[in-house]
């Protein structure tokens, strides 16, 4: 009923087979071939709900998770500027890394790298055109909102004086270090990060009571890494932006275009497209034992008698 309600509100509806037959997605995993699927196909009916949200709620939703996402650099920042120069200090300071993403996720915030796979099972499992143009207005309307949060929280960290002097430096010392790579290293490492992100969201149904360990597990991965993220990188180069370091034009290039390709590379067309496939052959097992017709024989009846 509710998902009924919500079609007729946001006017939008994914087409899927559970849409066309008015039921829901299986996740029991007593009904499923596998743990796996019954994981595949409750991120899948997740995916679903994000795809039919209304456009608005989607925005502001995205916006806050820009502005939320910058906790990153702060806590990272903070750690940098207070901590003595050592080799430590880096493993100590990534672990900032992980304040924003916690925040995030666990918020259930819309992060632009987390739809590239929960939203994109939803149009793997049923590649319509229909399916496709929804999908892109997610990603658009959440990556749009997720950079509009990442400017403001960039131009107020600039502005407005709630950091000291060495957080100010820490935070360009920080964000430089993003700058000293190539397109190319960009677009690799943005492979690597949406890979990382992708798996983190595939656990995160299984992991219980334990989800703010796996976020930071997998997010610190990406720090200690030096990998790029679109959405926290935003953040780190719009600051640099803002504060006259580099012109805004270095925003889009080296760093945003090469990044965010990379980063639905490796969440989409790589993780989220094999995990699928395993899944789908494994479904569609599952549908062939069930509609195989029963072959057994019969007993025939005694019929010497007759």
């Amino acid at each position: 009923m509710n998902q009924k309600n919500n079609h007729k509100e946001t006017g939008v509806d994914v087409d899927s087979e559970e849409h066309s037959q008015g039921t829901e997605i299986e996740v029991d995993e007593e009904n499923l071939p596998s743990r796996a699927a019954a994981v595949h196909e409750q991120i899948r009916m997740e995916g679903e709900k994000e795809l039919e949200r209304d456009g608005l709620a989607l925005m502001w939703s995205a916006i806050a998770a820009g502005l939320s996402i910058s906790a990153s650099l702060m806590v990272k920042g903070i750690l940098h500027a207070r901590l003595p120069d050592s080799p430590e200090r880096f493993f100590i300071e990534n672990i900032g890394y992980t304040a924003g993403f916690i925040i995030v996720i666990m918020a259930r915030q819309q992060l632009f790298t987390e739809n590239t796979v929960t939203a994109v099972l939803p149009v793997m499992h049923k590649p319509t055109l229909k399916n496709v143009a929804i999908l892109l207005r997610l990603w658009g309307v959440v990556l749009a909102g997720n950079l509009i949060g990442c400017a403001c929280a960039a131009l107020a960290f600039h502005l407005v004086p709630f950091f000291d002097a060495d957080t100010d430096a820490a935070f360009r010392t920080l964000s430089l270090k993003i700058m000293e790579k190539t397109p190319t290293a960009m677009f690799v490492s943005g492979i690597i990060s949406g890979w990382l992100i992708a798996t983190m969201v595939w656990m995160l149904p299984s992991a219980g009571t334990a989800k703010i360990w796996v976020i930071m597990l997998m997010t610190y991965l990406v720090a200690i890494a030096d990998l790029t993220h679109i959405v926290v990188g935003s953040v780190e180069i719009l600051y640099l932006v803002f504060t006259g370091v580099i012109p805004w034009y270095e925003f889009l290039w080296p760093f945003a275009l090469p990044t965010l390709a990379g980063n639905i590379f490796g969440g989409t067309f790589i993780f989220a497209l094999i995990s699928h496939a395993q899944i789908r052959n494994d479904m569609s097992n599952q549908n062939k034992a069930k509609n195989r017709p029963n072959t057994k024989k019969q007993p025939q009846s005694d019929d010497k008698g007759a």
